[in-house]
């Protein structure tokens, strides 16, 4: 959540600043605000979107050759001018309510804990505060820690911070200097082709175009940027050395085409996405998951882990949680190893029982969500350190903290509400389903052979799905108008039912929920009236004939249904039956095809209702906070 963007350089770093924040909106966009050393400290802050804040800044002529940009997810305090970043501290006798900046400026992401004992005692000390911020604390601190070294203060202030930040910092009294800081919140150094510059950002992606020479700070690191030249120094405030990688970030400001939004696009993009993360997929054999401690010999890092494992443990957040609940069916089903999955965010704070032969995996879009990393450093903490990763970004601190990595491919999603990253999740978990199977010697060829067949056919076969919009438009129609929706699926389509619901809140606001559709009889046929539509994922599968006594059980209760259905269900358009038929059955696949015209109800429905598709409200793209 929320983006940070630094930079020291000999020219006006402004429009840079402002052009990283447009890059990193999707990370939050309840406010957003850029200051720089110009003689002084100036400051530009909005409550609307980053283009707001670019004529902000022409019109009041802020430039400088130092400065800090933030854009915002509110945590702590409404999203409001006097809570958006960057903050300045006002010290011992000052007036917030005044324009005046004082001597420190701030950006921060993360939440820091102990934020009201550290605001107690600096408002005993005469600190005056402006907003409702845990943010304005640190910036405070940073000046009563100040004695002429901007670097040394920001040390001296983060021993006191209990919580997960990663900050930005310039000073009034050194214009050419800006300091950084984190633990628990991603950040990164950006080593500058033009020379003297310097940069920090949350993503590289920041930095497209400017540089992508990068640095990828660890937990604990102070950093300090000056014109030329930058150090490092650890937790215990020792010097370090960071290894510069070539990083070639792309730029969020991706061409939408044809397109409306950039949901749609990635929608559309599917096929190429599964294609992607495929290529180069043969045979299923455990080198794809490969990492460090291969010696050289392909494949060996991941056999010995594999060999060691019985068991599998799926930690993730969202969407990916989703998809974890997807594999679940795979790897038990075909692989034949026991599989719990958990929410990252519940896992760390109960009492498990942990099993040192259990392979941890972990899915993240970003390989930065907040909860995922936590509960993933919790269980290595229990002595399960046999890690594995499904994630988006190779550069990720997820893929570095495990042992092993499938990377998909999914390109950059800008959408908040996932689509591509999601479908090639479940790609890449059913390729370690079958890598796992192989490895323990549970994968007869002949199914081998078949499964990589429909493997490759995937993004023909999607392909044929996303034909089936214009019907699903229809669909949308129906739904604007409705404020409440049933989900329902299957076995390996429940987790189905359960991502398509939450596409439909997340971007539409209707309520949805899903149900295994079993346990409608068990409560939520209480709430079927012909004002509830719902929508069932009916795949020809081995529950077919369960699940149509399910949509039985809605009719006679008025109840609307809207079916996916394989063409060979035998279930019919009729009164109060809305059917589309899927192109083709596919098996053990089949979520990945049946997800699809889930996403495009609920972007085409959200179209219908005029809400902001790509950015919705109170969400952000990477979780980066607990």
């Amino acid at each position: 959540m929320c983006g940070i963007v630094g930079a020291v350089s000999g020219r006006n770093i402004v429009p840079v600043l402002v052009q990283g924040l447009q890059r990193l909106e999707y990370r939050g966009y309840d406010s957003c605000g850029v200051a720089v050393h110009a003689g002084g400290l100036q400051r530009a802050r909005t409550t609307s979107r980053v283009a707001e804040l670019l004529a902000q800044v022409r019109d009041d002529h802020i430039e400088g050759t130092t400065g800090i940009a933030h854009t915002r997810w509110a945590t702590h305090g409404a999203p409001a001018v006097h809570n958006a970043h960057p903050h300045f501290s006002h010290g011992p006798g000052a007036d917030a309510e005044v324009a005046r900046p004082g001597r420190i400026a701030l950006v921060h992401n993360g939440i820091i804990e102990n934020h009201e004992a550290l605001r107690a005692a600096l408002q005993a000390r005469g600190y005056v505060f402006a907003s409702q911020t845990d943010t304005e604390v640190i910036a405070h601190l940073i000046d009563s820690h100040y004695d002429g070294d901007l670097f040394e203060a920001v040390k001296a202030s983060v021993t006191q911070l209990h919580g997960a930040y990663a900050i930005a910092a310039i000073c009034r009294d050194e214009p050419n200097r800006v300091v950084g800081a984190r633990a628990g919140s991603p950040l990164i150094l950006g080593v500058g082709k033009e020379e003297g510059e310097n940069f920090l950002a949350s993503d590289a992606m920041a930095l497209a175009g400017v540089t992508d020479q990068i640095v990828y700070l660890e937990e604990g690191d102070v950093v300090d940027l000056q014109p030329g030249k930058y150090w490092i120094v650890d937790r215990q405030h020792k010097p370090a050395s960071r290894t510069v990688r070539t990083v070639q970030a792309h730029s969020g400001a991706a061409e939408l085409g044809p397109y409306r939004h950039y949901m749609q696009k990635e929608i559309f993009e599917q096929p190429r996405a599964i294609a992607d993360t495929l290529e180069g997929v043969e045979g299923i054999v455990p080198e794809l998951f490969d990492g460090p401690g291969s010696d050289g010999v392909p494949g060996a890092a991941a056999w010995r882990v594999f060999d060691e494992i019985d068991r599998v443990l799926i930690l993730a957040c969202g969407t990916s949680y989703y998809s974890g609940c997807t594999a679940k069916y795979w790897l038990e089903g075909i692989a034949k190893i026991p599989t719990q999955v958990e929410i990252a965010s519940e896992y760390r704070y109960r009492d498990s029982v942990p099993d040192p032969r259990t392979l941890v995996v972990t899915i993240s879009q970003s390989g930065e969500t907040a909860d995922t990393l936590a509960a993933l450093r919790h269980a290595q903490s229990l002595g399960m350190t046999q890690t594995l990763t499904i994630c988006n970004v190779a550069t990720s601190a997820m893929v570095r903290e495990c042992k092993l990595a499938y990377i998909t491919r999914a390109g950059v999603e800008i959408g908040v509400a996932s689509t591509k990253a999601f479908t090639t999740q479940l790609a890449g978990l059913f390729l370690l389903t079958l890598a796992l199977a192989q490895a323990k010697g549970r994968l007869a060829e002949a199914d081998e052979a078949r499964y990589l067949k429909e493997m490759r056919h995937l993004p023909v076969a999607l392909q044929s799905v996303l034909a089936l919009e214009p019907q699903i438009i229809g669909w949308s129609e129906d739904f604007a108008r409705k404020e409440n929706a049933l989900f329902l699926g299957r076995g390996l389509h429940y987790p189905i039912a359960l991502e398509g619901a939450l596409k439909l809140k997340e971007v539409t606001y209707i309520h949805a929920e899903a149900y295994a559709a079993g346990e409608l009889k068990h409560g939520p046929l209480a709430l079927v009236t012909s004002e509830m539509p719902v929508v069932t994922v009916a795949p020809n599968d081995a529950l077919l004939e369960k699940l149509k006594s399910n949509l039985q059980e809605v009719r006679a209760r008025g109840g609307v249904l809207y079916v996916l259905a394989d063409g060979d269900t035998r279930i019919e358009n009729s009164e109060g039956i809305h059917v589309i038929r899927m192109p083709e059955h596919y098996g053990a696949l089949s979520p990945l095809l049946h997800v699809v015209p889930l996403q495009l109800l609920a972007y085409h429905t959200a179209c219908a209702r005029g809400t902001d598709v790509d950015k919705p409200r109170n969400l952000a793209k990477s979780v980066t906070v607990e």
